[in-house]
């Protein structure tokens, strides 16, 4: 499997990969925009912006973008995360140059009319809402919170209901401006295509910009002092608990060890949380764990939906398992299992165009590096089972604990819960 990394003479990059008998090509803008980048004022305006360049360009009406992607049977979308913005189609193989036609299109030339910016304001006031109403998601924010208040990575993408309401065209052009420039931008595509083809598709269609000035983040610092919690009274069907501590950075040398940690602990249904707090006992529907890795940070999360009367019990034996965990070396089997069920996992993402060009996109974005799955493979395979309960002694402190909850919720209960925080 062999990557293609080129540079534009302006900075852009291209990265591609080709995988034959495929009918398909996966291609993807990736910009170095997003949350952190924000300024608390602009809160949500990476996103804002993200919505606004399918409304319309120069050349192109909001119809005709999607249109020209889905009328030769493409698939057309984009996402904002707290460190990149990714606008990406997949297209039958032969339509290459029109998918980067129109994707060049709406980033480099949305109209943003002053019309469409307060048809898409309004839509994003309902955004916000329905993740207000849905405590699945919300709890989620109410924990970023906790792990880092008064920072960018604490709030939430879509954006305040003030933010949204005082963000002005002017900021988004602006905003627009500074960040969807060449040294920002990476050109990323998977699937049956030429590479030389890409390339010159890329100098047409790019080679025109000027480089910018290189913009950067506020560092997340973080000096927590002890057990934390943010409870959401609410008349909700289900309690829903986000549990957290900080993590690990993107590049850290045991994130190989931290993905196997998140496996053995909630990655899957034979995982131990799933098996002792569902399977066993029956006080959760859903729960799992999940990584969040930032540039230079991260946190390990344990999220789980609950019976009201349950959540106390279920926090109990999420408590139980981490100390047992940190106490108690896996087993050879699981470790074992933990291995496979990863490379397992990843190989089958990596048949797919889609799924491909997201994982060497995020690479090339975050890391500046292509890490072939040759090299990711080596390194899960030296992670030695002794690894993982070092690593979980690390992360798994008492007074590194953070805690979210929206439910009906009694004081007493609150108290209660607090009190079996500890590990």
């Amino acid at each position: 499997m062999s990557y293609q990394k080129v540079e534009l003479d302006n900075g852009l990059k291209i990265a591609s990969l080709r995988m034959p008998n495929r009918e398909s090509v996966s291609l993807g803008i990736w910009l170095n925009a997003g949350g952190r980048y924000e300024q608390e004022e602009l809160s949500g305006i990476s996103h804002f912006l993200e919505h606004l360049v399918f409304r319309g360009t120069r050349k192109r009406s909001a119809r005709k973008i999607k249109e020209a992607i889905e009328g030769v049977g493409g698939i057309l979308n984009a996402f904002t995360a707290e460190e990149f913005t990714c606008y990406f189609v997949k297209i039958p193989a032969r339509y290459l140059e029109l998918s980067l036609d129109v994707l060049s299109d709406i980033v480099l030339n949305a109209s943003l009319e002053a019309e469409d910016v307060e048809k898409e304001r309004r839509i994003i006031l309902e955004e916000i809402k329905m993740y207000l109403d849905l405590p699945m998601h919300y709890v989620h924010e109410l924990l970023n919170e906790l792990l880092w208040p008064g920072h960018p990575l604490g709030r939430f993408l879509c954006g305040t209901f003030t933010s949204i309401s005082e963000i002005k065209r002017e900021d988004i052009v602006s905003y627009r401006d500074r960040f969807y420039q060449p040294q920002n931008i990476k050109v990323v595509a998977c699937g049956a295509l030429e590479r030389d083809k890409l390339f010159s598709l890329a100098e047409k269609y790019f080679s025109f910009l000027k480089p910018g000035e290189r913009l950067s983040f506020r560092k997340a610092e973080f000096r927590q002092k002890g057990v934390q919690t943010n409870f959401l009274g609410k008349d909700t069907e289900q309690t829903h608990l986000s549990l957290g501590v900080h993590g690990l950075h993107r590049q850290h040398k045991d994130r190989y060890a931290l993905a196997l940690l998140h496996i053995i602990l909630g990655g899957n249904m034979s995982s131990r949380l799933f098996e002792e707090v569902r399977e066993k006992r029956g006080l959760a529907y859903e729960i799992s764990t999940h990584l969040k890795k930032f540039q230079d940070t991260g946190a390990f999360v344990i999220s789980a939906g609950v019976e009201h009367k349950k959540a106390k019990e279920a926090i109990k034996v999420v408590m139980q398992e981490l100390r047992k965990i940190k106490k108690t070396p896996v087993t050879k089997s699981e470790f074992r299992r933990a291995k496979e069920y990863f490379t397992g996992q990843f190989l089958l993402s990596l048949e797919e165009t889609m799924d491909h060009m997201l994982w060497l996109g995020e690479n090339v974005t975050m890391l500046e590096k292509i890490y072939t799955p040759q090299e990711v493979l080596r390194e899960v395979k030296r992670t030695k089972i002794e690894d993982i309960q070092r690593l979980a002694n690390f992360l798994f402190k008492t007074d590194d604990l953070n805690l979210a909850l929206i439910g009906p919720i009694s004081e007493k209960d609150k108290k209660e819960i607090e009190n079996n925080l500890v590990v």
